[in-house]
């Protein structure tokens, strides 16, 4: 098929495309990779009137910062942009395992790390790892310029915090210095399709024992969900097999997973116990039983 009629505008700087969008207001849609928006487009799922492409904007793309100081990933960073570690500390690490998830190569050469957090697809590996590490998104508006933490920004299936007149320009994650170390693990049929679960574990061990825990899970809801309850119980304790068994399975209680055509609830919940044993020992440097060496 073929997307339905629509003008399209090419944005030279923020100013611009605000006024675009606040132009057309209700009727447009931000072009940046366009790997989710193109074919929906195609098949009509989305009909928007007015395309705004992004792509001229200079400063909405490149990574500044470090894991100690904090990092800014502009939203119009490609996602192959983290093929290898974007900066040398624990949170560059992190993001290279986790991109290799997402998609096909080729995808990751279009794809944006803010155009994936705008389209807010619950299965997508960068929603769950701006939940678990507290990232903030800044998004341009006809108010100025806003910061909105990751759980006020998430609000469903393709819903978040921005407006028809508003664009997301960065995202920001806080400080984690160098003795974080970080495991991610996601199920899915084949490689490269979305996620049926994945968990994202971010820990601190101090004297053999974890001292700080960032623990989310995602594909299993509407929205990427914070473990709380489970970093609770990790913190102050020695990592094993046991413990993550433990954790795993106070989140399979805690839950309710979604179900659709490509999985049901129960298979799901099943699934949740698997990706956070092994998301915790992969950022434990521990044998996760995946079959995949561990660092």
């Amino acid at each position: 098929m073929k997307p339905s009629r629509f003008q399209y505008h090419r944005a030279t700087d923020v100013p611009h495309a605000l006024a675009l969008l606040r132009e057309h207001a209700g009727d447009t849609k931000i072009l940046a990779g366009g790997q989710s928006l193109v074919p929906a487009m195609n098949f009509r799922l989305a009909r928007p009137g007015v395309l705004i492409d992004i792509n001229a904007i200079e400063g909405l793309a490149g990574v500044t910062g470090s894991s100690a100081a904090g990092l800014t990933i502009g939203a119009l960073t490609r996602h192959a942009a983290f093929h290898t570690p974007v900066e040398p500390g624990p949170v560059g690490a992190l993001l290279a395992r986790v991109v290799t998830n997402i998609a096909h190569y080729p995808i990751r050469q279009r794809g944006t790390f803010g155009g994936s957090l705008s389209h807010a697809d619950p299965a997508s590996e960068w929603c769950l790892t701006a939940m678990t590490l507290d990232a903030v998104m800044v998004i341009c508006g006809p108010s100025g310029e806003r910061r909105v933490p990751a759980p006020a920004f998430f609000r469903g299936t393709f819903t978040t915090a921005i407006g028809e007149e508003d664009l997301l320009r960065a995202i920001e994650i806080p400080p984690y210095p160098g003795d974080w170390r970080g495991g991610f693990y996601e199920f899915s049929r084949r490689k490269g399709d979305f996620a049926l679960a994945m968990a994202l574990a971010f820990l601190r061990l101090e004297d053999g024992r974890i001292a700080e825990a960032r623990l989310g899970l995602g594909s299993v809801s509407d929205r990427p969900i914070r473990l709380t309850a489970g970093e609770a119980m990790l913190c102050g304790r020695a990592p094993d097999a046991a413990l993550f068994r433990e954790v795993a399975a106070d989140a399979q209680g805690r839950i309710e997973p979604s179900g659709d055509i490509h999985a049901s609830s129960e298979y799901r919940r099943d699934l949740v116990g698997t990706v956070i044993e092994r998301a915790l020992a992969r950022a434990c440097g521990l044998p996760d039983h995946a079959g995949e060496a561990v660092r």
